[in-house]
């Protein structure tokens, strides 16, 4: 007669097998804690989106806006939904002064756009991170004069400053991402300078110290690190910014030419022909632009809630 081994019955009380717990990595977590918000999961999806269309716009778009072979004076200010005099082509968001076909400049002006904001914000970002972090680890004389030139660049209105440096400059989307990154980089510096000063203190920066690394490898491989979630939110704010103050100044006439418009300059070609019932030539820019900053904001306000646990739930 064979025996057999039976586990523990039910009911029988023998203890139960521990459960392991699921450790998540931080970058899990983070995705989980970002994916909880429905607004933010829009506003990301809404602005890849965005992102995608202007990448492939000379792909998807009805026609080249700035290529004057593709142009015809006859065609301008018509209204949504009208077609062009030999029927070949339906202008679905209507077309400006000029006869360019108002989706087609929306999604090249949307690249000018998105490029100038984004390529600001990073150079505003390497800059001002730097300098935050080298017045944080240093402190003394060159604490204090990177923040007397932080609290000189603040006390002045970005827009003015950014009016006054395009007036010297001139037009072009170099002087505009230039002008961008001289009046961006302070609030970079600050906001990483105040994260470094905490992180300053920690064992791991004094046993760096101790082993006599090089400051260079103890600012950019221990420091900066941990001080990329404040990083990454007033970055991620900024680029907004950078859109919107990119667009007021070619609406005044100081930003990108109108070879290669953006947003802002869309909006600025219609403005004259509003009261006369032309409104689509201004609105459909600006409700690109309305939706690109929103969407921006959107991730940007809860990366704030999910990088910072004090904010958290």
């Amino acid at each position: 007669m064979s025996a057999t081994t039976a586990g523990p019955k039910p009911g029988s009380g023998a203890p139960a097998a521990p459960r392991v717990a699921k450790v998540e990595t931080p970058l899990q977590r983070f995705l989980r804690d970002f994916a909880a918000s429905k607004l933010a999961m829009l506003g990301l999806v809404v602005f890849a989106t965005l992102a995608l269309l202007a990448i492939l716009a000379p792909l998807i778009a009805p026609q080249n806006p700035y290529d004057l072979a593709q142009l015809d004076i006859m065609d301008g200010r018509l209204e949504p939904g009208s077609r062009n005099g030999d029927d070949t082509m339906t202008f679905w968001l209507g077309t400006d002064d000029q006869g360019r076909d108002m989706l087609s400049g929306i999604l090249y002006g949307l690249r000018i756009s998105l490029m100038v904001g984004a390529g600001s914000a990073i150079c505003a970002a390497l800059i001002g991170a730097s300098l935050g972090m080298l017045a944080a680890y240093a402190g003394g004389r060159t604490d204090t004069l990177i923040m007397r030139l932080v609290d000189l660049q603040l006390s002045f209105p970005s827009i003015l400053a950014a009016l006054m440096i395009l007036a010297f400059l001139g037009k072009g989307i170099t002087n505009v991402v230039l002008a961008l990154i001289i009046v961006e980089w302070a609030y970079y510096a600050r906001t990483v300078r105040g994260s470094a000063l905490v992180e300053r203190r920690r064992e791991y920066i004094e046993a760096a110290q101790c082993l006599a690394l090089p400051t260079h490898r103890i600012i950019f491989r221990h420091l900066l690190p941990n001080c990329l979630p404040p990083l990454i939110v007033i970055g991620t704010m900024q680029v907004a910014r950078a859109i919107a103050l990119e667009a007021t100044l070619s609406f005044l006439g100081l930003g990108v030419p109108i070879t290669e418009p953006s947003l802002g300059l869309l909006i600025a070609n219609g403005y004259e022909y509003m009261l006369s019932g032309k409104y689509w030539i201004s609105f459909y820019p600006g409700i690109a632009l309305l939706i690109t900053i929103v969407s921006i904001n959107l991730v940007g306000d809860h990366l704030r809630d999910v990088l910072n646990p004090r904010l958290q739930k």
